[in-house]
C-alpha cells in the first residue's frame, strides 16, 4: 500500500463531487468512475486525475479503496464488487436497501480483512463530537429523550423516500447517543408528491432504558431547519447547524422544580459550547484514509450502518401498515393463550399467541409477552418489559423493568435480574434503574444472577450460580462469581471444541469482536 492510500471515486454527482474534492485535497483522489462519461472527464480534469470504468479502477493494483456515491439501490452491489477486488470501501448512506444486503457486506468485509464504512457524516461534525462528550460526561445527567428535525423545500428524490434520504443521519447520531439499540419504532408519513414515495414521516425509538427519540424529516417544508435536541434530567442541549460556528451548539441548563406539589420550570441562560470550526466532510474523509492506512475499524463502520438500518427498515414497514387500524381492548386475548386459574395477568398487558402463564404467576401493566412464551409458577413479569417470541421463564423468576429479553430466551429456575446497583431499603432509587438486555437465543442457567447494566450476547449461555457482572459476547459460556468465559457454545447450545465446529448441526463458527458468527451457511451438513 503507498504511503497515503489512494481512493478512486464511484459517482460524481452532486455528492461524489463533494467527496472527489475532499479526497483530492487530503492528496488521495486516484481517480473517477461514473456511468456517464462525460461527466466523469469534466471532474476529472478539473482534479488532474484519470477517468477510468468501474472494471479498470478496480482491477489497478496502485488503488487502495473505492468510495461509493451511488444511487442508493447501488450501494450493496458496487460495495460487494469493490470488497471482492480487494478494496476497502468508503460507501454514502444507507449501507444497503436491506438488512441481508449489508450482512453479507459486513461479513465478506471481516474475511477479506478491508475496512468498510459508512457515510454517516454528522457522526464527525465538530458540534456533535463534542455533544456526544458532554453527554458521555455526565453533563446532561441521564438522558431522557432526543428530538432531531432535518426539514427542506427541495431536494426531491424519485429513487428513495424522505426517510431513507434524510433520516439516516439523525438515526444515526441518536444511536450514537443513546449508546443501545431501540425496542420499538413506531413511524408515520405522507404521500402528497407521489403515491408511493413518502414526503414527510415521523419516527418515534423507545429504548430498553427509557429514553425516547423523535425525528421529523420533510422535502415539502417552507424552511430549512437542521437541528437536534438533547434532554437530560440535569440539562438540555440543541444543535442547530444552520447556525454560526459561535452558535452550533448551545448547553440550557434548565431543570424542573417541585413546589406545592406542581412542576415549575426553573431556566437557565443559554450557554454557547466552543468548537473548533472545521469541514465534516473532510474530517471524515481524513478518517477513512487513516483506518485504510493503520488497520483501525471505522467509527462508523458497517456494524454501525446496519443499526441504523435495521430502523430504517422498520420504520419503512410501520409506514406501511394501516392508519386506521385501532389497538385491541386491554382485555382482549388471543384464544389459544393459557392463564392458569391462580395467575394474574394486568390491564394492558398483551399476551403473544400460544404463550402460556402457569400457576400463582404475574404479568403487570405495559408488558408485552411475544407468541409461544412459556410463563412458570410464581414469576413476575413488568410493568413496563418486553419479552420477545419463544422465550421460556421458569419457576421463580422476575423480571424487572429495564429488562428486555429478545426471541428464544431461557431463563432457569430461580435465576435473578437486579435493577440498581447499590441498593438500599430506605434509598428511592427508581431513577438509577440500568436497563438489562439478554439477546436472541440465550440461556440463564438456575440461581445465576445477572446484575443490571450488563447485554448478555445472541445464544451467550451462563451457567448455574453464575454472577454476571459485565457483557457476555454472542454464544460464550461464562461461569463462576464473578462470571468469566470458559469457553464457546453453539446456536444450538453444543459446547464447541478448538475447531468451532457444532458437533450437531456441523455448523462452523469464527471469533468475532462480539464473540462467534456462524462463518458460512455453505458449510452446514
Amino acid at each position: 500500500m503507498s504511503a497515503t492510500p489512494l481512493v478512486a471515486v464511484a459517482g460524481c454527482g452532486h455528492w461524489g463531487r463533494n467527496l472527489v474534492r475532499n479526497f483530492a485535497a487530503l492528496r488521495a483522489l486516484a481517480c473517477v468512475v461514473d456511468a456517464d462519461a462525460a461527466r466523469a472527464d469534466v471532474v476529472a480534469a478539473e482534479h488532474g486525475v484519470p477517468a477510468l470504468g468501474l472494471a479498470a479502477a478496480l482491477t489497478d493494483a496502485r488503488i487502495d479503496a473505492v468510495a461509493i456515491a451511488a444511487p442508493a439501490a447501488e450501494h450493496a452491489r458496487l460495495a460487494r464488487l469493490a470488497l471482492e477486488a480487494g478494496k476497502h470501501v468508503f460507501v454514502e448512506k444507507p449501507l444497503a436497501l436491506s438488512i441481508a444486503d449489508a450482512e453479507r457486506l459486513i461479513a465478506l468485509a471481516e474475511r477479506l480483512d478491508r475496512r468498510l464504512m459508512v457515510g454517516h457524516l454528522l457522526q464527525y461534525h465538530p458540534a456533535f463530537v463534542r455533544l456526544k462528550e458532554l453527554v458521555r460526561e455526565g453533563a446532561l445527567g441521564r438522558l431522557r429523550y432526543v428530538s432531531s428535525n432535518r426539514l427542506n423545500l427541495g431536494r426531491i428524490r424519485r429513487e428513495e423516500d424522505i426517510l431513507w434520504s434524510f433520516a439516516p443521519h439523525d438515526i444515526s447520531m441518536i444511536l450514537s447517543l443513546v449508546g443501545s439499540e431501540p425496542s420499538s419504532v413506531t413511524a408515520a408519513g405522507g404521500w402528497y408528491l407521489h403515491e408511493s414515495i413518502a414526503d414527510v414521516t415521523t419516527t418515534h425509538l423507545v429504548f430498553p432504558g427509557g429514553e425516547r427519540a423523535h425525528v421529523f424529516v420533510s422535502w415539502l417544508h417552507p424552511f430549512k431547519e437542521q437541528k437536534l435536541v438533547v434532554v437530560g434530567e440535569q440539562a438540555m442541549a440543541a444543535f442547530d447547524d444552520s447556525q454560526d460556528w459561535p452558535s452550533k451548539l448551545v448547553l440550557y441548563r434548565h431543570r424542573i422544580d417541585w413546589r406545592d406539589s406542581q412542576p415549575v420550570p426553573s431556566r437557565a441562560a443559554a450557554e454557547p459550547v466552543p468548537l473548533e470550526p472545521a469541514e465534516p466532510l473532510r474530517t471524515e474523509c481524513a478518517h477513512f484514509i487513516d483506518c485504510v492506512a493503520t488497520g483501525a475499524r471505522p467509527r462508523t463502520d458497517g456494524a454501525e450502518g446496519l443499526r441504523v438500518l435495521k430502523v430504517l427498515d422498520a420504520a419503512s414497514r410501520a409506514l406501511r401498515r394501516p392508519t386506521n387500524e385501532l389497538p385491541a381492548a386491554p382485555q382482549s386475548t388471543p384464544e389459544d393463550v393459557y392463564v392458569h386459574p391462580s395467575a394474574v395477568v394486568d390491564s394492558g398487558a398483551q399476551l403473544g399467541a400460544g404463550s402460556k402463564i402457569w400457576h400463582f404467576s404475574h404479568v403487570l401493566a405495559d408488558t408485552q409477552l411475544g407468541p409461544r412464551c412459556v410463563v412458570g409458577q410464581n414469576a413476575m413479569i413488568g410493568p413496563g418489559v418486553t419479552v420477545g417470541a419463544g422465550c421460556k421463564i421458569q419457576n421463580n423468576v422476575s423480571i424487572y423493568n429495564g429488562v428486555t429479553l429478545e426471541d428464544d430466551v431461557f431463563c432457569g429456575p430461580s435465576m435473578v435480574f437486579t435493577n440498581v446497583l447499590t441498593p438500599r431499603a430506605f434509598v428511592e432509587r427508581k431513577s438509577e434503574f440500568a436497563p438489562t438486555l439478554v439477546r436472541r437465543g440465550a440461556t440463564i442457567g438456575a440461581n445465576a444472577t445477572v446484575v443490571c447494566g450488563v447485554t448478555i450476547g445472541r445464544y451467550a449461555m451462563v451457567g448455574a450460580g453464575a454472577v454476571v457482572t459485565r457483557d457476555v459476547p454472542d454464544h460464550a459460556l461464562v461461569v463462576g462469581n464473578p462470571a468469566r468465559r470458559s469457553g464457546w457454545v453453539s446456536r444450538t447450545g453444543e459446547v464447541l471444541g478448538e475447531d468451532l465446529v457444532c458437533p450437531r448441526t456441523g455448523e462452523r463458527y469464527r471469533e468475532t469482536q462480539a464473540g462467534l458468527e456462524i462463518a458460512e451457511a455453505a458449510l452446514y451438513r
